[in-house]
């Protein structure tokens, strides 16, 4: 099979809501040249100063002037030192509680507060969102779908029960990795349909979680976003750093480097070349591979595409390092799903087969997918 990749990075047709132009560059890259050259950084600064401004409580008021998402990763780390050190305002940084956190992210978590930086951790109902995952990871391909919609749930029922209307997040996401519109992140208010088209529900709704295995409309209050009026109300309003600030990751990780952050020094995270992203999350290779099953790229793609386009990496030496690490199968992530959920390595494979293309992939005659003596996939395509 032939797919259609980008003439600058690696993108490839597959990946949804990416567009080509007439000399097949792809839209994340039309945006990154735009970061490069079309956009006067030092004017959107001053906008982000002015906007925050307005936010700012006076020293002699106590409270908290904005809420920053955080998991305990580099770029919600960013935030946080960004907002307090060099904005000067006194942050809450709000985390919900990931699916299965990792050693190191809990410390680059607990790092946040010796910033001097307050944090919320909101530790969920584990039952009830085992539940969720097992049921999201059968139902649509995501086991991490629980947790997509608590990031951003939690944070704005916070920001209406403590009436903090500014939320800072990070990068701006369809900027960095292309997606259906660089229009559609612009609207600041933080409203029911932002978290339809941004937080990742697929087509799934918390409502339909009731009764899976028993789980009550009660036990899943974190996940309901508050209501239109509340935001309203209090005025909750996000901004991405990334569109008012040129969004160079590498740079910002030896800044929060300097404040206690820490990378994996023992190798690179499965599924990709680097060891400082996603660091907190033991299933990330799950989550990244069955991207991979449905769509022919995972997680190495999406890094050395921004490298590229940060002239980090040739598209060349890029290639390289997306065929040594994409697509292998996770092994360090299915163990831990194995001991979280209680399935077999048989029963996870035989739900990752129903999402893998068939188009992308090789079978046999009774439709089961090949593989090599590794247990990875066979591609019907070469990256080029």
């Amino acid at each position: 099979m032939k797919i259609k990749y980008c003439t600058k990075c690696l993108f490839p047709e597959t990946k949804p809501d990416l567009t080509f132009d007439d000399h097949g560059v792809c839209s994340a890259c039309t945006a990154a040249a735009e970061k490069d050259a079309g956009i006067d950084w030092e004017e959107r600064g001053k906008n982000f100063f002015e906007i925050i401004e307005n936010y700012k409580k006076s020293s002699d008021v106590p409270g908290w002037d904005c809420i920053v998402p955080v998991s305990g990763g580099k770029d919600s780390t960013y935030q946080a030192y960004y907002m307090k050190y060099v904005c000067g305002l006194n942050p809450l940084c709000v985390c919900f509680e990931t699916t299965m956190v990792t050693e190191l992210g809990q410390r680059n978590l607990d790092n946040l507060s010796e910033m001097g930086i307050d944090v919320i951790h909101f530790k969920k109902n584990s039952q009830a969102y085992r539940k969720m995952v097992i049921e999201s990871f059968k139902r649509i391909g995501d086991e991490m779908w629980p947790n997509h919609i608590g990031i951003f749930t939690i944070p704005v029922m916070i920001a209406v029960k403590f009436n903090i209307p500014l939320i800072i997040w990070g990068e701006n996401p369809q900027q960095e990795y292309g997606g259906p519109s660089l229009e559609s992140v612009k609207n600041r208010v933080l409203n029911r349909t932002w978290l339809e088209e941004f937080g990742g529900l697929l087509g799934n709704r918390i409502q339909d979680m009731v009764g899976v295995d028993g789980i009550t409309l009660k036990e899943l209050t974190p996940y309901f976003y508050p209501s239109d009026e509340d935001i309203e109300r209090v005025g909750v309003t996000g901004i991405f750093l990334g569109h008012y600030f040129f969004w160079d990751a590498r740079k910002q990780l030896e800044i929060v480097k300097k404040h206690g952050f820490s990378v994996k020094e023992d190798g690179f995270i499965e599924g990709t070349y680097t060891n400082y992203e996603n660091l907190d999350e033991k299933l990330v290779g799950l989550h990244d591979y069955l991207k991979f099953v449905k769509y022919g790229f995972g997680r190495a793609t999406d890094h050395a595409c921004i490298d590229i386009r940060n002239n980090r990496l040739t598209r060349e030496a890029a290639l390289g390092l997306v065929n040594d690490h994409d697509g292998k199968y996770p092994k360090i992530a299915i163990a831990d799903f194995i001991e979280y959920s209680g399935m077999s390595q048989q029963e996870i494979d035989e739900v990752i087969d129903t999402f893998t293309n068939p188009v992308l992939f090789e079978h046999d005659e009774n439709g089961n997918f090949k593989k090599d003596v590794n247990g990875n996939l066979i591609r019907t395509f070469s990256v080029e």
